[in-house]
């Protein structure tokens, strides 16, 4: 019996020497697939293009956090609230029915684990969660999650899934395009077949309203401007019936002077603002 404890302990320990070596090659090797991708493949081809950090678009950097893991620079892998959360959920349905996981928890579980829910998987999965937190920066995690999400079938990564659904660059995303995608991470096949749901289209447009709130390692852009709502066809037509009227009551210039912006002595006009 003691030698049968010894060597299950043994071949544990030997197993998760295996995970942290794979770990550690992350950090300089961008990986060929993931353990998804590999099942993937029995129903034919997958679609995936790796992009690094930079060549994405920080619009679907912040989405993805504000939709799965808004306290992703805070933490060390796990979101404690978020666990207690899914712990009530499952001891109130009596099975595991929520995970409560971080970006880095389902990076751990896309790269090397099967989706199938249990507490063992779920300990495997804390444990390579915490060698990636140790090894690899919030960048590299992020720069990982973002190439090797499922978003659709067949469609893995940030850069297929903007070719599939946008027929743009990942880098080319705009905020309502990169807060869609960000809403349809938790059933991703699902939302490829029906299309964009009533619920996706809430979700989305939530998602986009907090785009300026969520921190995000190492931007490269500024942080997007307050969220501004877009404008329905009856407000259009007020505010240019409004500037009709304003423009109809606003008396002429005097004598000997120019109207505004008709000659400009004063130089170039310069302007300035947020670029994207």
């Amino acid at each position: 019996m003691l030698y049968i404890a010894g060597a299950a302990l043994l071949a544990l320990m030997l197993q998760q020497l295996w995970y942290l070596g794979q770990v550690l090659r992350l950090q300089h090797h961008n990986p060929d697939q993931s353990a998804y991708m590999e099942r993937a493949q029995a129903q034919g081809k997958v679609h995936q293009y790796w992009r690094d950090y930079d060549q994405i678009s920080d619009h679907l950097k912040r989405a993805v956090l504000i939709s799965e893991d808004a306290h992703f620079t805070q933490h060390w892998g796990f979101d404690w609230e978020g666990i207690r959360y899914a712990l009530n959920r499952n001891l109130e349905a009596g099975k595991p029915v929520a995970g409560g996981s971080t970006i880095t928890q389902q990076l751990a579980k896309n790269l090397f684990l099967s989706g199938k829910r249990s507490y063992v998987r779920k300990a495997q999965e804390a444990a390579i969660a915490l060698m990636l937190e140790l090894s690899l920066s919030k960048q590299r995690i992020l720069e990982l999650y973002l190439n090797m999400a499922q978003w659709g079938h067949q469609i893995y990564g940030a850069e297929a899934a903007s070719r599939h659904y946008f027929k743009v660059s990942a880098a080319q995303l705009s905020p309502a395009q990169a807060a869609q995608l960000a809403a349809m991470l938790p059933r991703p096949n699902y939302y490829d077949f029906r299309g964009p749901t009533d619920y996706v289209e809430q979700r989305a447009s939530w998602i986009e309203r907090q785009l300026a709130l969520v921190e995000i390692p190492n931007p490269t852009g500024p942080p997007p401007p307050p969220y501004q709502p877009p404008v329905t066809a009856e407000q259009a037509e007020n505010s240019s019936d409004a500037e009709q009227s304003a423009t109809e009551t606003s008396p002429p210039p005097a004598d000997g002077q120019a109207a505004l912006g008709e000659h400009d002595h004063g130089g170039p006009e310069q302007t300035q603002g947020l670029t994207e």
